[in-house]
């Protein structure tokens, strides 16, 4: 080898071994990633802003087929593998046709043990247009960033099973049969699997320009403390409180079904379940805050 191939060789060799480096340092950084610092509520924000462009989105529409199509696409995006899981149940309008969405990271562990949860459909109105910017619109565009940041870190991306309940909504009131048919199902599911999680966290109308997340009383008691823990770490405190009372949501059948789950949801929200829960009553802050405390609180405690 001439003494100019020998310099082109060691150019050549230099060049890989820093680009070996530089891809060992970026994989350092991914596997080290702070994903709570990572979370964008503008990013959330404007996912909720694409489902409130489907309009209403009942179970059975056309418009909840197309959100469909967008999460997943989304999920895909940032590597998640998306698997339908259509039932049909009876309701108070007759037998209606629901799909829940999960979504899993692809890696060489266990599998998925903890639960992150959302609801993607709107209640039901004959008479009034409800796009539910908030109540679902809100909680799914955090679980979709949630999904962007966790994938930094695929170490935890793989621990978590992320899921999008259809029919959460009671079409009358909430009763054993009555709302929460996607959860219900799920949660079923599981049982009859004998498929085991060790906990989960719902989350559910987390948009609130004047953001006051609202804790079931009934909470698990370890979870309560660790999600005041990571607002506390963040300064993000002042959001997180009890409520005065217990609520029915998506998370009640998998407290039944034995996988202790909390539920981060603001019920002190004036528009809720009318006309009014528009985006323009949602601020990429609040979607940031709430995105920020899940994003820690998953990093450091539920999925180490």
């Amino acid at each position: 080898m001439g003494p100019a191939l020998r310099c082109a060789g060691l150019l050549f060799a230099a060049g890989l071994s820093v680009a070996c480096d530089r891809a060992q340092t970026q994989s350092r950084h991914d596997s080290l990633a702070k994903i709570w610092e990572e979370f964008s509520g503008e990013k959330a924000l404007a996912h909720v802003q694409a489902q409130v462009d489907f309009g209403p989105r009942p179970p059975g529409t056309e418009a909840i087929e197309k959100t469909r199509d967008y999460l997943t696409k989304q999920l895909e995006l940032s590597g998640w593998k998306v698997t339908r899981q259509p039932f049909s149940d009876a309701t108070p309008r007759g037998k209606i046709e629901f799909v829940n969405l999960i979504a899993t990271f692809p890696g060489k562990g266990n599998g998925p043990s903890f639960l992150v949860c959302s609801h993607y459909d709107t209640k039901t109105f004959d008479t009034a247009r409800f796009v539910g910017a908030n109540d679902g619109g809100s909680s799914t565009g955090v679980l979709l960033e949630l999904a962007r940041v966790l994938a930094r870190r695929p170490d935890l991306a793989q621990k978590a099973e992320l899921v999008f309940f259809d029919g959460e909504e009671a079409y009358e009131s909430f009763t054993e049969t009555d709302g929460l048919y996607g959860s219900r199902y799920f949660a079923r599911d599981l049982v009859a699997q004998d498929k085991k999680f060790r906990g989960g966290i719902l989350l559910d109308m987390v948009g609130d320009r004047s953001l006051t997340i609202t804790l079931p009383p009934a909470s698990p008691a370890e979870m309560a403390r660790d999600i005041f823990a990571a607002a506390d770490a963040l300064n993000l405190r002042k959001h997180f409180t009890y409520f005065d009372r217990d609520i029915m949501d998506d998370h009640t059948p998998l407290n039944e079904a034995g996988i202790p789950t909390i539920d981060l949801i603001d019920f002190d929200y004036a528009a809720w379940h009318t006309p009014g829960d528009t985006i323009d009553k949602l601020s990429a802050e609040s979607l940031r805050a709430v995105g920020a405390v899940t994003s820690y609180y998953l990093s450091e405690m539920a999925l180490k």
